[in-house]
């Protein structure tokens, strides 16, 4: 069996943090810029440097980098040539021999215990000294790169499921616009219409905070539809009376749709469940002919980039963000045929199904990786 040293992690290498940038050093040419929201997103903006900094802090392909600030998390570096911002760790390998796909697993792993430890508080930063001193079993190199090529394995089926939601979600979007065209310019020259007039009621939930109790109603509020289906793992409850009370102002049933306009705005989820709820002041209740505008078109409209760019612009505020009704219903689509409406819904759906079966098959294998993580660092794998 193979021996594991008891090592701390400031042992097996050394941890560089990145340059402490000003703002005001930000320019739109030169050497991109590392921040932790590049790390997480491949689609966010970057900043650039326009000067000469030592070479510690330049991150090439291949790099392993760990935000320790606000997100922690640990990442391969797959771009070009590049700057650190500060808050971000580069790993540089020169102290053991170390196998870096089983170094990100072991960093996953320890970071996870964290978060454990942190009991649903959030993590906000680990300093340095702290991070140098964890404690981490480490194997010789043969056992790592052993370890390494089944996680990895793992990992790579993971992500294609992961990734195959990813295309039905991009096939869906393609083809809406090739039933309907482009919303922009509505090649087919359809009726245009807004909110106010395709729907006969337009509200908002209760503008006061209810009191909350440990069983009753779910009282639904944006994070519990904003990520495209029904999040119930953290809603908060009010009492029966409340919702009666609430329901007489506003009241959603199947096929209204919700529409986030408080906070993140312009996100509309079709009511799809039987289960009786109320909802907050940022979502708003939209009721409309079902003969002449089908929910599941109007959800996928109203997610469209051309109603949501008409949203972001009618938000008022930066930091306390609301898209009032009255500017809600100036919001305008197009309004196809109800047939050809009802004709997209029939895609939709077997295509929502198909993503609910791969998502059990992710979840299924979320489990089997973490239960292979923990046998890896149990040295039972």
């Amino acid at each position: 069996m193979t021996k594991w040293q008891q090592l701390k992690l400031g042992e097996i290498a050394t941890f560089v943090n990145g340059y402490a940038f000003k703002p005001s050093g930000w320019n739109d040419t030169g050497i991109p810029i590392i921040r932790i929201q590049n790390l997480n997103n491949d689609n966010a903006s970057r900043n650039y440097y326009n000067g000469q900094l030592d070479e510690k802090y330049r991150v090439v392909r291949g790099d392993i980098l760990i935000s320790w600030s606000a997100t922690i998390g640990v990442f391969e570096w797959t771009r070009e040539d590049s700057y650190l911002n500060q808050h971000i760790f580069k790993v540089v390998f020169n102290k053991l021999k170390v196998n870096k796909s089983f170094f990100k697993y072991l960093i996953k792993q320890k970071i996870n215990e964290m978060l454990a430890k942190v009991h649903g508080s959030t993590m906000k930063h680990i300093t340095k000294s702290n991070f140098d001193n964890i404690p981490i079993l480490l194997p010789d190199i043969n056992e790592q790169d052993r370890i390494a090529r089944i996680l990895d394995k793992a990992e790579e089926i993971r992500t294609k499921k992961k990734l195959a939601n990813e295309k039905l979600d991009e096939f869906l979007k393609s083809t809406f616009i090739d039933m309907f065209g482009d919303p922009v310019t509505n090649p087919y020259e359809y009726k245009i219409t807004n909110i106010g007039e395709a729907c006969y009621f337009v509200k908002d939930g209760p503008h006061k905070s209810p009191t909350y109790v440990q069983e009753g109603v779910p009282f639904i509020s944006v994070n519990n539809i904003i990520s495209g289906k029904w999040d119930f793992s953290k809603v908060k409850y009010i009492s029966k009376e409340d919702h009666y009370m609430f329901k007489k102002r506003c009241h959603a049933v199947k096929g209204d749709i919700l529409y986030t306009k408080g906070g993140t705005t312009g996100f509309a989820k079709l009511v799809d469940i039987d289960i009786e709820f109320s909802n907050w002041v940022h979502l708003a209740v939209l009721k409309f002919d079902n003969n002449i505008l089908n929910g599941k078109f109007f959800e996928y409209m109203l997610n469209s980039k051309y109603c949501y760019a008409q949203s972001q612009r009618r938000t008022r505020g930066i930091a306390n963000r609301d898209l009032v009704l009255g500017e809600m219903k100036k919001i305008a689509f197009y309004l196809p045929p109800i047939e050809e409406q009802k004709n997209f819904e029939r895609i939709a759906l077997k295509v929502e199904a198909q993503k609910e079966k791969n998502q059990k098959v992710i979840e299924q294998m979320d489990n089997l990786f973490n239960s292979l993580m923990q046998q890896a660092f149990n040295s039972s794998l």
